[in-house]
This record gives structure tokens, sequence and C-alpha cells, in this order.
């Protein structure tokens, strides 16, 4: 007997009824207010969104499919007033007030790093950071090599474009070297972020693009990718099964616990160390997957939970992220020929330094291109599940949060003292 269709694991019968309720209440402003009514509104936009992504010609094949599709239409929503102010406003509050981008991201860091072999997790992280600095290094020199060429200058291009996209987003990238700049220059910090901020969106835009094309790549050529996996020798390092680990709401409850705790140690920390709280977030579960100081039990329920949360709440997620953190308008006011090839040469050089660096430390050229290339060029920890997502390679989370958190500091320090230095 054939499936019927579905939506949101719904069938039509159900989902068509329960999706009219949202839309009326939505248009005639009475959305509830909170998770009540921005979870089911980005929910069902999601998997309508989501269905079209994945079913659509050369989308689905070369753009990403059903992540871009969610993002860049739920933008366009927002742009051209399709969705009312108020429910968007409720969404907005959702994803930034509510913090559900971080309770999103807080599952995926901690269940991913607990669920890993703990041997891939040491040998992969000595490795990484120097696969970073090569995709950073290439990415500035060809751009600046780029804007001295068209004209646009090498040092506009390296400060102005090239280093905020590769500085980790926009409130710990954009918005911390425009005040760094600020100072040094003496001028206004909303001024450099005219021209900054544009091109954190546009590299964002270009970044979920090239993860769709590398797995695309990656499927057409098999020995350049890991699917999934980051080294080549991973292979070769034991692997924890879980598969004798059962199911169940307790697992999930405990799941919920432990990725909620660690944020908030993370959170609690930074008040001491002036790093970023995902970042020493990261930091925290993965010295206590090193040194093994949780029960492998709980480290299966926070791994249980990491799944459900992506399988449940992605494509919401991406709704969030369209609505919420993605202007059109900033992109296309930005929008100038040389200004977009010196994007695309910051993206691409991101790409192509890791891949080179990478293959050189023995990461699989895919997945070292998309976590320490893609994932430095996107907008943090959005753009890390939007790449993710559109790469299919989401299992790389805790990899990506160190491009865009620890790899963002990085930058912002190597900024400080290259401005100081020029300038």
């Amino acid at each position: 007997m054939k499936e019927s269709f579905k939506l949101a694991n719904i069938e039509m019968i159900y989902f068509i009824p329960i999706f009219l309720v949202v839309v009326i209440a939505t248009y005639m402003g009475v959305l509830p207010k909170g998770m009540i009514g921005a979870l089911p509104l980005m929910i069902l936009l999601g998997a309508i969104l989501n269905y079209i992504g994945d079913n659509t010609p050369i989308v689905k094949d070369y753009l990403g499919g059903g992540p871009i599709v969610i993002i860049f239409a739920s933008a366009a929503f927002v742009y051209y007033k399709i969705l009312p102010d108020y429910s968007i406003k409720i969404i907005s509050n959702f994803m930034k007030g509510e913090s559900f981008l971080d309770f999103y991201i807080a599952a995926l860091i901690t269940g991913s790093i607990l669920g890993m072999s703990r041997s891939l997790l040491i040998k992969a992280a000595i490795k990484y950071l120097p696969v970073i600095i090569g995709g950073v290094i290439f990415s500035i020199l060809l751009t600046g090599l780029f804007g001295f060429i068209l004209g646009y200058g090498f040092q506009k291009s390296v400060f102005y474009i090239a280093i905020p996209i590769m500085g980790g987003g926009m409130g710990a990238g954009a918005v911390p070297l425009a005040q760094i700049f600020g100072q040094a220059l003496k001028k206004e910090p909303k001024e450099l972020l005219s021209i900054m901020v544009p091109a954190v969106a546009m590299g964002n835009a270009l970044a979920i693009v090239i993860g769709g094309l590398l797995d695309k790549l990656g499927k057409k050529y098999p020995t350049l990718t890991g699917n999934g996996k980051l080294l080549k020798s991973q292979e070769n390092i034991h692997v924890e099964k879980e598969s004798e680990f059962k199911l169940s709401f307790e697992n999930l409850g405990v799941g919920l616990i432990i990725a909620t705790f660690f944020f908030v140690l993370g959170s609690l920390l930074s008040k001491f160390i002036k790093i970023h709280p995902y970042a020493l977030m990261i930091i925290s579960v993965a010295i206590a997957k090193s040194i093994g100081i949780i029960k492998y039990e709980y480290e299966q329920c926070a791994a249980q939970w990491f799944k459900f949360v992506m399988m449940t709440f992605t494509p919401a997620l991406l709704v969030g992220i369209g609505v919420a953190y993605t202007s059109l308008k900033e992109v296309i006011e930005a929008f100038s020929p040389i200004y977009l090839i010196l994007v695309f040469t910051t993206v691409v050089g991101a790409v192509i330094g890791t891949a080179i660096m990478g293959h050189l430390l023995g990461f699989y050229v895919i997945e070292g291109s998309i976590t320490a290339g893609l994932c430095m060029a996107n907008m943090g920890g959005t753009g890390d599940v939007a790449v993710l997502s559109a790469s299919h390679r989401m299992e790389l989370m805790p990899f990506s949060q160190i491009s865009s958190r620890i790899g963002g500091a990085f930058m912002l320090l190597l900024t400080s003292l290259l401005i100081n230095i020029i300038f």
C-alpha cells in the first residue's frame, strides 16, 4: 500500500486544516505571542518551503535545496511584507529574545560532541586550527589582490570585505570590527557597518550556496568526501556504539538537561573569561568528553536529544533565520559587480585555502572546506546551521562552531593587531 503524502510528518487531511487555522490566526492578529505562536507558524512554513526546495530542479541539485529556499523565501516574506508585522515580531522575539537559536545550537553542540568518538575529537581538534588559519590567509590575500587589480584597493578590500566576512558573523564579527576600525580610522562605526554588513550578508548567502555545491561535488567525486567524516583516518578510529542504547522519552529529558546545563555553564564562564559563551560551551563539552567524566548513558541521552531537535526543528529554525537575521534590503543595496566579485573571492578563497591545508593534514577536502572554510565565512551560528543543512552534514556542527566562535575570536584579535600596525 502506497504511503500517503506528508508534510512535517503529517498527512494532508490533517496538515491543511492545521495550516489554515494558523494562517488565519496570523493575519487576524491573534497568533499567540512567544513559543506557542511562533513554533507552529515556523514549523508549517518550514515544511512547505523545504518540500518546494527539495523538489525544484537546479535548486535541489546545485543551490542547497530546501534550506536555501526556506531562508530566502522567509526573508522575502519580510521584505515584500507578505507576513504581517505582528507575526514577524513574534518570530524575531522567539529567535532572539527567547533564544530559540541558542536552544537549538546547545542541543547540537552538546549532543554531537558527547556522541562522537573520544579519540576522533582529540585528533581532529589538534589539526583543526591550522586548517582555519590556512583558509583565512588565502582568502584575505586573494581578495586583497583582486581588490587591487579592480581598483577597489588592497586595504579596503581586506578590511571592509574579507575580514568582516571571515570574522564570525554580525554580533561577534562585523559590529566589534566596526568599533575597532572606527577608533583606528577616526570614523563613525555606523558608516563602516553600512559597508561591512552587506558583505557579511552576501558572504553568508554565497556560503550556503557553495555548501550545496560542495555536497554535489562530493557525490560526483567520492574520493573528496568522507560523507560527514572529517578525517581520512577516521575509519580506523574506534567509534562508540549506540545501537544498544534504546531511545526513550526519559532519555530525551536527560539530554535536554545536559544540553541546557552546558549552555548555562558557558554563559557563566563568559563572565570571568572574555570569550563568547558558545566557545566556552564547546571547550567545556570537549573537556568533559576528553577526560570521560560523564557517564556513557548520559552522553547517549545528549546525542539522542540532539538528533530529535535536529530532525524536528531544523526547518522551523531556518524560517527564523530568514525572518530575523537575513535582510534582502541590505544585500540588494550593496550589489555591484566589483563588490560581488570581492565577496566571491573571499568565500571561494576560504574554501580553496582550507581544502589545501586540510588535505595536507589528513582532512577530507569537502568536509574540511565546509567546516573550516564556509563556516568561517558565514554569519556565525545561524550561518552554520544553514550551511551544514544545505550540505547535508549537520553532524559536523561542533567543528563549524569552533570556526564561528573560536575562529571568529581569533579574527578579532588578528584584526586588532593588523590595524594598529598598518594604520
